[in-house]
This record gives structure tokens, sequence and C-alpha cells, in this order.
């Protein structure tokens, strides 16, 4: 009889342990597998205070095989933004793509302030779908005292200033007398009108600078070599003015030989007095006082010698043109 009781009540007592167990045996079974996209978003707090960090989490979940691509987050220049860059997180999940985002943000001003999280992008064997999330928000407590709180910014003042002259009126001015400027210097530029200068005589300069050398006295006072220098110089300065072709940057080889050919030119004579003029330059021979004088002397001779025979050419010139049109006005009076 005891034993028959005892039987009953383990049944009893075992009914009732297992309708105890039912519901929680039943939420421990799997959670089918989600036949399209699920997702929410939660934050930490509702209400913080001025840069007070707080989480906002975004939680989705997809069929197998689906890539999730969370959002950036809050823009860094709103009054709500992000401390660090989004931290995904995946869910052991057998029956589905579970990932959870975390965003620590903070908030800079006060009030109810609006938080965009942005577009979430999930990518399946469906194709690919963009969920705009809910735009969450939190309210933001001053942590100043309560009279402080209602705060009146001051207006943003004019770049120039709301009084006086607009800036584009003293453009105008500095334009205007830019332009005065402009025209009295192109006025003036007209106004002045060159000077016609007389072209100097070659031969009367090249006197003048035999003159000069001798005035120097450098043969009294030992400086022989540098008083056959500079009377070569003058020499060559003559001749350049002369014939554009004996140039100064010539050797005297190459100066020979641009007058080559030149009925006004004593070759020989030049040929000599520059060969005894470059020994005593470059060489450093030795000349004495006598000689010295006798190449300043030939120098003189030399530039007077070019000078006659030029000038014969010039007035022989003169008097075949003159001739030439006589005869032709003559032929013009005979037709």
């Amino acid at each position: 009889m005891r034993a028959h009781a005892a039987s009953i009540i383990a049944l009893v007592a075992t009914a009732l342990v297992a309708t105890a167990l039912a519901p929680q045996l039943a939420g421990a079974q799997a959670t089918p597998a989600p036949d399209r996209v699920q997702y929410g978003v939660t934050q930490s707090a509702d209400t913080v205070t001025v840069g007070d960090p707080f989480r906002i989490v975004v939680r989705v979940r997809a069929p197998l095989g689906t890539v999730i691509e969370f959002p950036a987050g809050p823009d860094t220049t709103g009054a709500v933004q992000l401390l660090d860059p989004p931290a995904p997180a995946t869910q052991q999940d057998p029956q589905a793509v579970d990932q959870a985002a975390t965003y620590r943000v903070a908030a800079w001003d006060v009030g109810t302030l609006p938080i965009a999280i942005g577009e979430l992008i999930v990518r399946g064997p469906g194709g690919e779908q963009r969920i705009t999330l809910p735009a969450e928000s939190v309210h933001v407590r001053s942590v100043l005292p309560a009279d402080s709180t209602e705060r009146a910014p001051r207006p943003v003042r004019p770049v120039f200033g709301e009084a006086g002259i607009p800036w584009w009126v003293w453009a105008l001015v500095a334009l205007a007398i830019a332009l005065a400027l402009y025209a009295l210097w192109r006025w003036y530029r007209r106004r002045r009108r060159p000077v016609a200068v007389a072209p100097e005589d070659a031969y009367a300069r090249a006197q003048a600078e035999f003159e000069r050398v001798d005035q120097l006295g450098l043969v009294e006072v030992g400086e022989r070599g540098r008083h056959v220098a500079l009377v070569v110089e003058v020499l060559r300065d003559y001749l350049q003015a002369r014939y554009p072709d004996a140039r100064l940057s010539h050797t005297s080889t190459e100066l020979l030989l641009a007058m080559r050919g030149r009925d006004t030119i004593p070759s020989e004579r030049l040929g000599a007095l520059l060969a005894e003029s470059d020994l005593v330059k470059f060489a450093r021979r030795t000349v004495s006082t006598e000689r010295a004088r006798q190449l300043g002397l030939e120098a003189r001779a030399i530039v007077e010698a070019v000078e006659q025979a030029v000038q014969r050419a010039e007035a022989a010139e003169a008097t075949e043109a003159a001739e030439r049109q006589q005869r032709a006005a003559a032929a013009g009076k005979a037709a």
C-alpha cells in the first residue's frame, strides 16, 4: 500500500516539474531561420550631459550568405559626433547572420538632438538592399547652473562692417586712381622726344684717345707695356668703328683675316704692330722706352693711313655717283 502511494507521489512530482520547465525548453529551442532582414537600434542612454559618451547599438539579423555593411555613423561636424570607429561583432547563430555594430558618440550641444546614423547596406542572394535606419534622438542637459542655460549667442558680424562706405566703392576708387596713373605715365612717355645725338667721328675720337694716353705719361714712369697695350686698343676701337667686322673680341689673327682684301687697310704694317704688341702684352716681352714711343707713333700712323684711304674711297664713290646722275640726266634730256 505504501509502495503504491509512493509511486503515485513520484508521478505527480514528475508532471509538475515537466509543466514548470516547458516554457524554458520551448525558449531553448533554436530560433527559426529568418526569411528577411531584421534590424533594430538601441542606445545606452536617453539623457546625457555635454561631452558625456554614450553608445548606440545597431543589430541586424539576416539569412545565411548575407554580407552586412554598417553605416559610418554620425557626421563628425554635427552636434552629436562619433568618438570611435564602429566596432561590428558577430553573434553565434547557426540559422542566420547575426551582427551588431556599436557606435560610441558624444553630444556637444544642449537640448534634444537628432542622431542620424546613416544607411545600412545588406547584400544577399536576392541582391543589394539599402535600409535607412530610423533617426534616434538624445536629450542633452547642460552642466552649467540653471540661470546660464538660456544662452543667447551674438549675431554674426559682417565682414566689412555695417557702417561706412561699402568695400566695392573703395575698389572702384582704387581702380580709377590706377587708370589715372597709367594715363599720366603714357602721356609722359609720349611727351618725351628722343634727343638726336650726332654720331661721333671715329677718327676724331681716336685722336682724342691717343692724346689721353700720351697725357698719362706711362712711358716716363716705366709703364711701357701698358702704353703699348692702350695705343693698340685705341687703334682697334677705330677699326671697329670703321669696319663692323673688326670686332674687339677677335684675336690678332682673326682681325687680320677679317681685314684681308681691303684696299684701305695697310695689312703688313697692322700685322707687324699686332704681333709685337701681343708679345708685350701676353709674353711679358720687355720693350724699351724708345720702342714704346715708336709703337705708339706707328698706331697713330696706321689710323692716319686708314682714314686717308677711307676719305679717298668715299670721295671717289661720291664723284662716281654724281657722274652717274649726270649721265642719267643727259640721257633723259636726249630721250
